[in-house]
């Protein structure tokens, strides 16, 4: 049995190199490992570096599984799933196949953000009104709204589509989606070595509406609204008249200025190859949020801010909040705000960074607003969470003395998108310095100073 488990294994690898292989050829994935390509070396790194060597095919991969949507239809999806099941018999009443409630909650997706190509999470409600004594299998609402999910998309308009999609694919009496987005906040990259408050997540709520549920005052919404209470949606905030235009950090990051137009015309070669038209009226100005995020990346002039900025901010002030207990010589400095670029797949990722390091009189001899630069010297390139920990701690134990100790906190976009799609999920790392990697005690009461609920991404 274990030889035939194994054989069975080895050729299930050996299909999936096979597609893999096939994948990388496509003219669409090469158009888009080409455009890598230039991005990368856009931010002055070596393109054969042995962390990004494979980088172009790993970002082509992501991008063209995160909008398959363009080639997937609805009626392929609902063709045959339409099941026939009876309403009330002989009375008055909703129910069943006719006129019964059906809702489907918590649908985790996520999708491309249109003014930035940056991954946004959904959290997905789904309700319809049945009709003609049919019923749609469940799990059909999920794949729908997956299909206009996996486009390059805003909020309200993936909302409309999954509704125009039901309402068109199963002919119900009404279709209700209500889609609860966060978008990863954008770093302010000019004022960051000042700003230490960590933001991270822009929220919008969005509704969309078809058939009995085109009125917002109906009492179907009512209904609907009222078995989503405790996913902290209620009926006032459910209609909102705020557009979702400007939900995009991108859009208030201040002047775009002159792009690179090499990097510019990358991001619209891989806008083209995803069977995007980058003269839509949406997407005319996403090459250029797309490079203004991007080159945040760049390895130029953080060596100046790094030493420039901070050696005039000296600081030795205790600051309310954000220092640890003072107990057996342990001193911390928590919540230091970070953001990141993932160099495996150029996604973002951003947390907070909690150092610990002894200290005889409880202060801090070089300045929490030094240690934050510190953090954003490491952050603001292409990295790997495991690196920027370790980097931390080793400039920091010149600071502060050999005894250190540093967990990182993140969340990864790259885990809610590339297929994986584990939402929720935070990633820490610490490295342990000196005192601090001989003595369990000692990591012990540090660790337990730690926020209870981590910030990172909240």
């Amino acid at each position: 049995m274990g030889a035939l488990d194994e054989g069975h294994y080895h050729s299930e690898i050996e299909n999936e190199v096979n597609l893999e292989l096939g994948f990388e050829v496509q003219p669409e994935t090469v158009a888009i490992k080409d455009a890598v390509k230039v991005l990368l070396q856009g931010l002055g790194e070596d393109i054969n570096r042995e962390g990004i060597k494979k980088t172009p095919f790993r970002v082509a991969k992501a991008l063209r599984e995160g909008t398959r949507g363009y080639k997937q239809k609805v009626n392929d999806i609902v063709h045959g799933a339409l099941f026939p099941e009876a309403g009330l018999e002989g009375g008055s009443g909703q129910a069943g196949g006719v006129g019964g409630l059906v809702i489907v909650r918590d649908l985790d997706l996520f999708s491309y953000c249109e003014s930035c190509l940056l991954p946004f999470q959904v959290k997905c409600h789904v309700g319809y009104v049945p009709s003609g004594q049919r019923v749609v299998g469940l799990s059909k609402l999920s794949r729908v709204a997956d299909i206009f999910a996996k486009r390059l998309q805003s909020p309200q308009r993936l909302a409309n589509e999954i509704c125009a999609g039901l309402q068109n694919g199963i002919k119900p009496t009404g279709v209700a989606v209500v889609l609860q987005c966060s978008h990863i906040h954008f770093p302010n990259f000019e004022t960051a070595f000042l700003d230490s408050t960590p933001q991270g997540w822009v929220k919008i709520l969005v509704t969309s509406g078809s058939g009995v549920f085109e009125d917002e005052k109906a009492d179907v919404w009512t209904d609907f609204l009222s078995l989503l209470k405790f996913r902290g949606i209620s009926i006032e905030s459910a209609h909102p008249r705020l557009s979702d235009q400007s939900w995009c950090p991108s859009q208030s990051c201040g002047r775009l200025g002159q792009a690179n137009s090499a990097i510019t015309n990358a991001v619209l070669s891989i806008l083209k190859s995803l069977g995007e038209d980058p003269s839509r009226e949406e997407l005319v100005g996403t090459p250029s949020r797309f490079v203004k995020w991007f080159m945040n990346f760049s390895n130029s002039n953080l060596e100046m801010k790094l030493n420039g900025f901070v050696r005039s901010r000296i600081d030795t002030r205790i600051h309310p909040g954000q220092v640890g207990s003072f107990k057996d010589g342990i001193c911390s400095e928590l919540n230091l705000s970070f953001w990141s670029q993932c160099e495996h797949h150029l996604l973002p990722f951003q947390g907070v960074v909690h150092i610990g390091y002894y200290s005889l009189d409880g202060l801090n001899p070089v300045g929490r607003a030094l240690l934050q630069s510190v953090v954003h010297f490491y952050g603001f390139k292409l990295q790997v969470q495991e690196r920027l920990t370790r980097q931390i701690a080793e400039t920091v134990s010149s600071l502060l003395g050999e005894d250190i100790i540093v967990v990182v906190e993140a969340n990864h976009t790259c885990m809610i998108s590339r297929g994986i799609e584990k939402f929720g999920s935070n990633t820490a790392t610490f490295a342990v310095l000196g005192r601090f990697s001989t003595d369990p005690a000692a990591r012990a009461k540090f660790l337990q100073s730690l926020p209870d609920s981590c910030s990172a991404g909240k």
